[in-house]
């Protein structure tokens, strides 16, 4: 087990120094930070720009490898640079940071989870009420993108806030209400402004886990170790939940790292529509103010980020197949 983890490990680390060497080397090509000068008025001399840009590591006329050299050397110290407007990109990436991930690590379990659940339950009744009405709207949720929805549920929320509760009780914009005192008001106003973003983000994640769930839980209800364990007398409930859904959990556990993945993706247009200042609407901000030491930040720790959980899934996985251990 520990020489399968070290060995994981070791393949990560590379993957990221790869994954953020490209995303540096792709965005200092794409981007070009000497646009910023043009439009400013009185217009900057040639020469005064070189020397702007020449100290925060950004001028086009310095070799693409030299500067890379000197972003990767800041970035083995835990310094990622400073962006266009000069200010150290690390500040703002802190506190961004809780922001995203609060966000995605909470739209993750939950949808990961109710998905499995949902899943699970319509094998067991397959063809069932549950199970035809779970696959319908499995596929209405999959048919409706990101944002779509993200706005739909704010209609609902406004809907819902007149006429059900009579007040404001589903906030649909910001992470929290800046006039709000006291320890528990102020931990039931986050919870109020969770709410939205993470069913946003949740609902598209249940479809996909309970359709990979119920194929992987139909694969193994009919195998001879299910049919084995309830012969030798073990009831139904614990021959599904100890055998089956425990074997067909294994494949599902491996999908967890790249779904991890697309919920990054799927969060910066949540954070966009619901006010959330986390890094997927500071990475659009950045590609339009061609801020390639923010947009080379932002990819290494999305690559970190989806890298713990490929090591987490593999714990996970490892829990539960006992040849992995071995």
């Amino acid at each position: 087990m520990a020489g399968f983890l070290a060995r994981r490990l070791l393949n990560y680390a590379v993957l990221v120094v790869v994954a953020a060497s490209l995303a540096y080397l792709l965005a200092a090509t794409a981007l070009d930070p000497r646009s910023n000068y043009a439009d400013r008025t009185p217009k900057p001399p040639p020469a005064v720009v070189d020397a702007q840009l020449a100290a925060l590591n950004l001028n086009d006329k310095t070799p693409l490898l030299q500067r890379y050299a000197v972003w990767a050397g800041g970035v083995l110290r835990g310094d990622f640079g400073r962006t266009v407007a000069g200010a150290p990109v690390n500040e703002d990436l802190k506190r961004r940071m809780g922001v995203t991930f609060r966000l995605v690590i909470l739209g993750l379990l939950c949808g990961s989870l109710l998905g499995v659940l949902v899943g699970a339950l319509a094998a067991v009744r397959q063809y069932g009420w549950f199970d035809r009405l779970s696959t319908g709207l499995s596929f209405l949720v999959l048919a409706v993108p990101v944002v779509v929805l993200a706005n739909m549920l704010i209609l609902v929320a406004a809907w819902a806030n007149q006429h059900l509760f009579g007040r404001q009780v589903l906030l649909v914009s910001g992470e929290y209400s800046a006039d709000v005192e006291g320890l528990w008001n102020q931990a039931v106003d986050r919870l109020q402004h969770l709410v939205l973003p993470t069913i946003s983000l949740s609902v598209g994640l249940i479809a996909v886990f309970s359709r990979y769930q119920r194929n992987m839980m139909l694969d193994v209800l009919g195998a001879d170790f299910v049919r084995t364990a309830r012969a030798k007398g073990l009831s139904r409930r614990k021959a599904l939940t100890r055998h089956a859904l425990r074997t067909a959990m294994i494949p599902v556990v491996t999908y967890f790292a790249f779904t991890f993945g697309a919920l990054l993706t799927g969060a910066t247009f949540t954070e966009k529509i619901f006010g959330w200042h986390g890094l997927g609407e500071q990475l659009i901000n950045s590609i339009f103010s061609n801020d390639v030491n923010t947009v080379a930040a932002i990819s290494l720790l999305a690559a970190v980020a989806v890298l713990c959980a490929s090591l987490a899934a593999d714990l996970l996985r490892a829990a539960l197949d006992p040849r992995v251990r071995a």
